[in-house]
């Protein structure tokens, strides 16, 4: 793939940075980018890669990024899109702009992250792959997150729509989409023993998933180990989605 180049955005902790770690791992040379600029420098520090600031919801930040990095670095291989905001709150009294920054950066952001990899890539003729950050609320809902529903659906529909549109090209596109997953958007679950109580309740596996192993799922549908995989997400949830109840 290329030189083996991949951009991880969101990548300067949890998911975001154990996708930087499964990929180094497996050869890739990794870009993370993140809003957080001195822990998105100590990230890459960590894992050999290079780091870049970017707020994913802001579509000049977007285009500066992928710019520098074709001026700097070449196309892509790989992208990841992870980047994203929840943003809870109730429905009744949820604010326009909070329900535009949570689109705006887990699905806009998502969208022009792969249209600029994906031109790259075709101009190239890199045959690459993009992995994009869906959620198990792409299909099951949360009343107090309502915009991270409808975006992390938008990713869903966005992946198979690009998967598509990209085929022939030879660019892959997938999601995943992780379940209860024990990072920093846990906490004040896992600092709650009733909620704790309640998630797991939902989770057939009787734990949270860990940030690695949704990286290590991106990273086989990185490789050439999934070569005929194209739009689809995998639920990384611990069985959620086959239940019909909770207790």
């Amino acid at each position: 793939m290329a030189d083996k180049l991949a951009l991880i955005t969101g990548g300067a902790q949890g998911i975001g940075y154990a996708c930087a770690e499964a990929l180094t791992e497996d050869g890739f040379r990794c870009i993370l980018a993140d809003i957080q600029g001195d822990k998105v420098r100590e990230a890459a520090e960590q894992v050999g890669g290079i780091a870049m600031t970017c707020d994913m919801g802001d579509a000049d930040q977007v285009n500066a990024l992928f710019d520098t990095i074709a001026a700097d670095h070449g196309p892509l291989a790989a992208l990841v899109n992870n980047a994203g905001v929840a943003m809870p709150g109730d429905a009744l009294d949820y604010s326009l702009e909070d329900f535009r920054k949570v689109i705006d950066i887990n699905l806009v952001g998502t969208f022009l992250a792969s249209q600029r990899a994906a031109k790259a890539m075709v101009a190239a003729g890199v045959k690459g792959a993009i992995v994009n950050m869906s959620s198990i609320n792409a299909q099951v809902a949360i009343p107090a997150i309502p915009a991270y529903c409808a975006s992390k659906g938008g990713v869903m529909q966005l992946t198979k729509a690009m998967a598509l549109a990209l085929a022939p090209k030879g660019i892959r596109v997938n999601a995943v989409g992780p379940g209860s997953i024990d990072t920093e958007m846990m906490a004040g679950v896992n600092a709650d023993p009733s909620a704790m109580a309640r998630v797991m309740s939902r989770t057939p596996m009787g734990r949270v998933g860990t940030a690695r192993e949704i990286g290590d799922v991106v990273a086989f549908l990185v490789s050439e180990k999934a070569s005929y995989v194209t739009g689809e997400t995998i639920y990384v949830d611990g069985g959620r989605l086959g239940l019909n109840y909770t207790v």
